[in-house]
């Protein structure tokens, strides 16, 4: 295939994936995503995928991935793809580590390698994130990370790739998996609203976090490889809340009071190491790309509440419609 504005985007199905391949698709960007070979949640989330040249791909599979972007030519890479739970990270460390940090070096070698046999200019970017630099950065997930970035710096200044990792903090959206405790919150929240539960289960609400809205994340995502110098750079809001604001907010978004009476409390949903502050310092980002976030975070709890209760109500757990904020 002929060098164009072909993007690939490594996890297309998931929720940066999604709304990532709808961004470049809507900037007039080809996008080429990959899924997971057999998982059950691509059907679900093809709702979302309409214009995007959907693809089964094994992370592990380096030959594999050698051959798709021969194929494709891409010109634009985002790894978005590999394992995302912190908590869930402690129960499977070696799968952590292929996935999030040697899948990462071995694309990065096939892109030097493309970019070596066709003088493409083929740009990269890596999905980082916050727990990189959380106090003792303890978790097989970020220290996986740790390993996807250093990766990247290697490939940048060594080899010459146009490659970036950016420092994502927490983003949420209503395609925020059931797992995460942002989604099982507002799904909480919506189901205590229509009756349909009483309480909700939760570990430590004291724990901060930068929460902003994947929507503008994404943006920034495509900014970086627009930039004529790569840089890594930190991407969040720069405003910290607790989880038990989070809780408030969710419960007010759906109409409820109080949230403390629906809520019990259980030691053993506490994770191991998890830092109790994650802040962000995003003043060279918005210095250098000229990116700033505009979802307010009572708007992305809200919205997530939104459809939440509209999922409830009508039986229908993925629609475009979800997408748009109210």
């Amino acid at each position: 295939m002929t060098p164009s504005r072909v993007a690939l985007v490594t996890g297309v199905a998931g929720q940066d994936g999604v709304y990532l391949a709808r961004e470049l698709i809507a900037r007039g960007w080809q996008v080429v995503g990959t899924v997971r070979p057999g998982d059950p949640a691509v059907t679900a989330m093809s709702v979302y995928l309409s214009g995007v040249e959907v693809v089964s791909h094994d992370l592990c599979d380096a030959a594999g991935f050698g051959s798709l972007v021969e194929l494709w030519r891409p010109s634009r890479v985002f790894n978005l793809a590999g394992f995302s739970s912190v908590g869930a990270s402690w129960d499977q460390p070696d799968l952590v580590e292929e996935v999030n940090g040697v899948a990462v070096e071995r694309m990065l070698a096939s892109l030097v390698e493309l970019r070596d046999r066709h003088g493409d200019d083929v740009r990269f970017f890596q999905a980082g994130s916050a727990e990189e630099s959380a106090p003792g950065a303890s978790s097989p997930y970020a220290q996986s990370k740790v390993r996807a970035r250093a990766a990247v710096s290697v490939a940048r200044e060594a080899f010459g790739l146009h490659a970036v990792t950016a420092t994502l903090h927490n983003h949420e959206s209503p395609l925020r998996p059931r797992r995460f405790v942002t989604r099982k919150i507002t799904r909480a929240a919506a189901s205590i609203a229509l009756g349909r539960a009483s309480s909700v289960t939760l570990g430590n609400l004291d724990v901060s976090r930068d929460w902003g809205a994947a929507a503008d994340y994404v943006r920034a995502m495509v900014a970086m490889l627009e930039l004529d110098t790569p840089r890594d750079l930190v991407v969040a809001t720069g405003v910290t809340h607790t989880l038990h604001d989070l809780l408030a907010a969710a419960f007010a978004a759906a109409g409820l009071g109080d949230p403390s009476a629906y809520v019990v409390q259980d030691p053993a949903l506490l994770r191991p190491a998890d830092a109790p502050t994650l802040a962000a310092d995003i003043s060279e980002t918005r210095r250098v790309l000229g990116w700033k976030p505009s979802t307010s975070f009572e708007d992305v709890v809200a919205q997530m509440v939104r459809v939440d209760l509209e999922r409830l109500r009508s039986g229908v757990e993925e629609s475009p419609a979800y997408l748009t904020p109210s």
